[in-house]
């Protein structure tokens, strides 16, 4: 059966397939309820595809608001009713009376609450506002991170805990960009993208710290297509919107939205 499973997912995944595949056995088998951590949209839907194939569980995701990309899982028997069920979230609401503190991004905030030791998986989404920051984060690491979080970037800041009807979310923008490419190869559109030279681009790709729709990318020649979102480590987001055909001189019409 394992066999089986890893034919649908790529090598670097096989260590969540066998941690998501116990999980829905021992609810299915064993009567057990698992409460993951925050999982990204790509282990999301491996959960939900290593559920499907049994027929006595049921999952739930949330990330605390509807269309959360962080969001944590229930894994239960098919009887369970997880609609009532905590998903042991709380928000973390930073705020801070220094005026440096509105050239913070979101970067900056999830470099300083992983700088006090805590693991990615501990941490949904964060939403950065004109006046503070609101980061979902699981309830069991709320109040440690309360305590120690006193600057962000070499900033001061101040931290409350607070509860999820009290988030306050920011619809993510995404900056539009028409690009003309040679072709729709993985490299050539994140070097217009970043405005980088294509070298400088496929260091990054090749060491592993690209994904494609959540997935390790390794390689630059990889084609995309409308729908797909990049995420180069270090550089940023962006998705492509539409691939609107060809030039006279044979290029590619490519519309991209670049989260900012």
């Amino acid at each position: 059966m394992r066999t089986e499973l890893y034919e649908h997912f790529s090598p670097e995944e096989r260590p969540f397939v066998d941690r998501a595949w116990e999980w829905v056995v021992n609810a299915g088998e064993y009567h057990e309820v698992k409460r993951s951590d925050f999982l990204d949209p790509r282990q999301g839907y491996i959960l939900e595809s290593l559920a499907n194939r049994h027929p006595d569980v049921v999952i739930r995701l949330d990330g605390g608001y509807e269309g959360a990309e962080r969001c944590r899982a229930l894994i239960a028997p098919d009887y369970r009713d997880l609609s009532g069920e905590s998903m042991g979230m709380k928000v973390l609401a930073v705020t801070s009376g220094d005026q440096k503190f509105q050239t913070l991004q979101h970067g900056d905030y999830l470099g300083s609450i992983l700088g006090l030791g805590l693991k990615r998986d501990k941490i949904g989404d964060i939403h950065v506002l004109e006046d503070g920051c609101h980061v979902v984060v699981a309830e069991e690491i709320a109040s440690f991170v309360q305590l120690h979080l006193r600057q962000v970037h070499r900033v001061g800041v101040m931290t409350d805990i607070l509860e999820l009807n009290e988030l306050r979310r920011v619809e993510k923008e995404l900056e539009p960009l028409d690009l003309t490419v040679a072709s729709l190869r993985l490299d050539g559109i994140a070097s217009d993208v970043f405005r980088l030279s294509r070298n400088k681009v496929l260091l990054p790709i090749k060491a592993g710290r690209c994904r494609v729709n959540w997935r390790v990318e390794e390689d630059p020649s990889k084609p995309l297509k409308a729908g797909d979102i990049v995420a180069l480590q270090g550089f940023g987001r962006f998705k492509v919107l539409e691939v609107d055909g060809l030039t006279k001189k044979g290029r590619h019409r490519v519309k991209i939205g670049k989260f900012v």
